[in-house]
């Protein structure tokens, strides 16, 4: 039987390829038994296999979790964010959660947001700075797993939504090169009231970094590295942060 699994990242320049492909006599496998095979194969990378996550179907799997061959399988490094709410008319869902290679803007995703029900909106920004720890960027470079980033994109606007009802969020990421000063990702959010948008807002960055999969390669003058989850043990499947 044979198992496809695609790369990214870091992982995709260990490796060097996009994908790697193993054979198996199962045509089922836990993600402990995949991930156990695939370090049998690949010992000298097995430190790097140890942290990463398996994706089936656009969805993290715990270790536990049932693969089928022809599953869509991913490997995944750590990743690189009062009034009657019942009446509010929201934009489609789909247009709100994107990935592009093109330059982003605040209005064009807080436009997306703003509706006449709700009297606040806020919009981060991320770009990109040229000095960090006394390092010296020259840009970046972003890459993506795209149909699970906009599911989990997805995901986000509708744990905002249960935690603060009515509250919309849109989410446009660049990938690609991405210059000084250029920005790499917009998180808009609207809200009845300013309390709930700021604190939407807020929970909207850190779950992007948690769970989205899109990666951050920074490219210096004399280098360059991926730059992935810097909070600790990346864990984007742990229960959600409490209110």
């Amino acid at each position: 039987m044979k198992w496809t699994i695609k790369l990214f990242a870091g992982l995709q320049e260990r490796f060097g390829r996009s994908e790697m492909t193993l054979e198996s006599a199962q045509e089922t496998l836990t993600v402990k038994e995949l991930k156990s095979l695939l370090a049998e194969a690949f010992p000298e990378h097995a430190g790097l296999l140890a942290i990463s996550f398996v994706a089936r179907n656009h969805a993290y799997a715990p270790d536990g979790q049932l693969l089928r061959a022809d599953d869509e399988l991913a490997l995944l490094p750590p990743v690189s964010g009062g009034e009657d709410e019942t009446a509010v008319t929201e934009k489609p869902a789909d247009d709100r959660y994107v990935i592009t290679s093109q330059p982003i803007t605040a209005d064009e995703v807080l436009r997306k947001v703003i509706v006449k029900e709700h009297g606040a909106s806020i919009a981060f920004v991320g770009t990109t700075r040229e000095w960090t720890q006394g390092q010296r960027t020259v840009h970046l470079e972003y890459e993506a797993y795209e149909p699970m980033a906009v599911a989990m994109m997805r995901q986000i606007g509708e744990e905002i939504d249960s935690r603060w009802p009515g509250a919309l969020c849109a989410i446009t990421h660049r990938i690609g090169t991405v210059g000084l000063a250029e920005t790499s990702v917009v998180i808009a959010v609207s809200a009845p009231h300013r309390e709930s948008c700021y604190e939407a807002s807020r929970y909207a960055i850190e779950r992007l970094k948690q769970i989205v999969p899109i990666w951050k390669k920074e490219i210096w003058d004399d280098g360059s590295e991926w730059k992935g989850h810097q909070k600790g043990p990346w864990n984007p499947i742990a229960p959600l942060p409490a209110e």
